[in-house]
C-alpha cells in the first residue's frame, strides 16, 4: 500500500466521519422542531380551553362568587350570588354541599354628592377646581385648620 493510497483512504474516512457528523446534525434539529412544535400545540390546546371550555357561563347567565373563607385545610364556605339569590355552599372532600339559601340583598342607592360650600362648575375641569381650593385656603375657607 502506497502513501497515496493511505492518505485517500484517511481522506475518505474523514468525509464519512463528517456526514456521520451532519447526520446527527440534522437529527437533533428534526428532534428539537418536533419537541418545539408539541410545546406549542400544548400552549394552543390550553389556551382554547379556557377560551371555549367548561365552566363557561352563558350569555345571560350571572352567577358570581360573593365571598369565599376557607374553614380548613382543604374545606371552604362559598356564597355564590345567582340571579337574585344567594346560595352558602360548604366545599371539599371533592363534594358541595348547599347549606343556605336566602334571596340577594339590596344594593344600596348611589351615596348622594356631598354638597359644598361653593359653587364648582364640573365644566372647569380640575384646574378650576385646584385654583377655588387654592383660593379658599388662602383666605381660611371651609377645610383649613385653625
Amino acid at each position: 500500500m502506497s502513501s497515496a493510497d493511505a492518505q485517500t483512504k484517511t481522506g475518505i474516512e474523514a468525509v464519512q466521519a463528517g456526514g456521520d457528523a451532519m447526520l446527527g446534525m440534522a437529527a437533533f434539529g428534526k428532534t428539537a422542531l418536533v419537541l418545539v412544535a408539541m410545546v406549542g400545540l400544548i400552549l394552543l390546546c390550553g389556551w382554547l380551553l379556557k377560551r371555549f371550555g367548561p365552566g363557561q357561563t352563558a350569555a345571560g347567565q350571572t352567577l358570581k362568587v360573593v365571598a369565599s373563607r376557607a374553614v380548613g385545610a382543604k374545606e371552604r364556605v362559598v356564597v355564590l350570588e345567582l340571579e337574585d339569590t344567594w346560595l352558602v355552599l360548604g366545599v371539599g372532600g371533592g363534594k358541595v354541599t348547599k347549606l343556605h339559601e336566602r334571596p340577594a340583598p339590596e344594593r344600596p342607592p348611589a351615596p348622594e354628592p356631598v354638597p359644598t360650600s361653593q359653587a364648582v362648575n364640573p365644566e372647569d375641569g380640575f384646574a378650576g377646581r385646584f385654583a377655588q381650593a387654592l383660593k379658599a385656603n388662602l383666605r381660611g375657607g371651609p377645610g383649613k385648620p385653625r
